[in-house]
């Protein structure tokens, strides 16, 4: 009887690959961490679909700056529903951001200028308090305007 071994030739791009997961995962969640995201998932994880008048945009070609200008480039999708704001990731870049559902009276509403552009602020729950700057053109095809003051 011969004992069971792995491959020697296999075992290094095995462990290759395994450090390259890990080190995604961890990736992933030190940005949620860092960018407020993992905050709001405590309290704001995604429980239901979106019902009423739904608009959606996103995720490509929009860049949307959360916490200390944490930057998402093409890869968060926003829907305004009549019940809440839902927002959500990227399959791939998934870990640690699970889908977001946030109700619009746990939502503040701001503008700010940045390298001469226009956001709209969302500021995000009421105990939580992390910004979410959207480009202007993004808030309009969401309706967003319609609820942020001038």
């Amino acid at each position: 009887m011969q004992a069971s071994s792995i491959d020697p030739n296999l075992a290094v791009p095995f462990g290759i690959a395994i450090g390259l997961i890990a080190l995604w995962c961890a990736i992933g969640y030190l940005v949620s961490f860092f960018t407020g995201w993992l905050a709001l998932a405590r309290r704001f994880k995604k429980q239901s679909e979106p019902y009423g008048e739904i608009r959606s945009a996103g995720p490509f070609f929009y860049s949307i700056y959360m916490r200390w200008w944490g930057h998402y480039s093409s890869v968060i999708r926003l829907t305004a529903a009549s019940d809440a704001l839902y927002a959500s990731v990227l399959f791939l870049l998934r870990v640690g951001h699970p889908p977001l559902r946030i109700p619009w009276d746990e939502i503040r509403f701001g503008r700010t200028k940045f390298f001469f552009r226009t956001y709209i602020v969302l500021t995000l729950g009421n105990e939580e308090k992390i910004p979410m700057r959207i480009p202007l053109r993004m808030a309009r095809n969401l309706g967003i305007l319609d609820r942020c003051p001038e």
